[in-house]
């Protein structure tokens, strides 16, 4: 029997500042014939469909946490999968921290949602309809229904044991032995890297996210076959830091270690 592959597509490498490759933090998962996302920082939709994906055959979305780069596209994600949708698909849903259901019915509740006159409008009016219709959509047509759960944690981590093998997305972290756990012999983790970490115990930013040598410490605890650095800052991106902090990184994880790119695919 040949295993269902299993491919992560890199949709946001990098952080809360913008640079001309890499901005904020989301992911693709396809496991066989299923789709889902992990976060949906800025500009994942455009950057989903530039990677050859579609938002109607996304059917779970997983929140590490809510900072703005991990979730400030949700609206136009949840807005655009529904717009595009025949009114056929499966139910999206929406798994996250704390916040998850409470930011999904602030953009679309009827009453009080601030996304509420868009898709009355594409609900009522007639072009809209037509073009609802042309899509091979019913009338009338159903307003957005989407099914959002808040678990008990505030800043998740996610792991999937899929038949092509395991992948960890680590969200935000520091060393963490929870998630040293989570991700014991994975197939490949994807761990925010964001800068030098010498710079970043020098200059107090160390606490409370990993730099290069916190991420290739547990992924050598942890024994992860493949680390992937994300949510990759600014300073690192660039060439020097880039080279230094991958050889720092193999001074301590002797597996495989991908710098990732934005629209970058990886295959377990």
């Amino acid at each position: 029997m040949t295993a269902k592959p299993t491919t992560i597509h890199v949709l946001g490498a990098g952080t809360p500042t913008p640079t001309p490759t890499r901005f904020g933090s989301a992911f693709a998962l396809q496991i066989g014939d299923e789709q889902m996302m992990i976060d949906c920082g800025p500009a994942a939709t455009h950057k989903l469909v530039k990677a050859g994906l579609w938002p109607t055959d996304i059917d779970y979305l997983f929140f590490t946490h809510h900072h703005f780069d991990h979730d400030i596209d949700y609206p136009c994600f949840l807005l655009c999968r529904w717009d595009q949708s025949t009114g056929k698909e499966n139910t999206l849903q929406v798994f996250g921290p704390t916040l998850t259901e409470r930011i999904t019915h602030g953009i679309l509740d009827e009453n009080e949602g601030i996304f509420a006159h868009d898709w009355k409008a594409r609900v009522g009016h007639p072009l809209s309809q037509r073009i609802h219709q042309n899509r091979g959509g019913d009338l009338p047509r159903k307003p957005p229904h989407v099914l959002a759960t808040d678990p008990f944690l505030d800043s998740l981590a996610y792991r999937f044991d899929t038949p092509a093998g395991s992948v960890v997305f680590t969200g935000d972290t520091q060393p963490c032995d929870s998630v040293t756990e989570l991700a014991k012999d994975a197939d490949l983790m994807l761990c925010m890297c964001w800068d030098d970490q010498e710079i970043m115990d020098a200059d107090g930013e160390a606490p409370g996210q990993c730099g290069t040598l916190d991420a290739a410490r547990m992924a050598q605890t942890a024994g992860v076959k493949r680390l992937a650095l994300v949510h990759i800052g600014p300073h690192l991106s660039q060439h020097g830091p880039m080279e230094k902090g991958i050889g720092d990184v193999r001074e301590i994880y002797d597996g495989g270690i991908l710098f990732t790119d934005e629209l970058q695919t990886i295959s377990l």
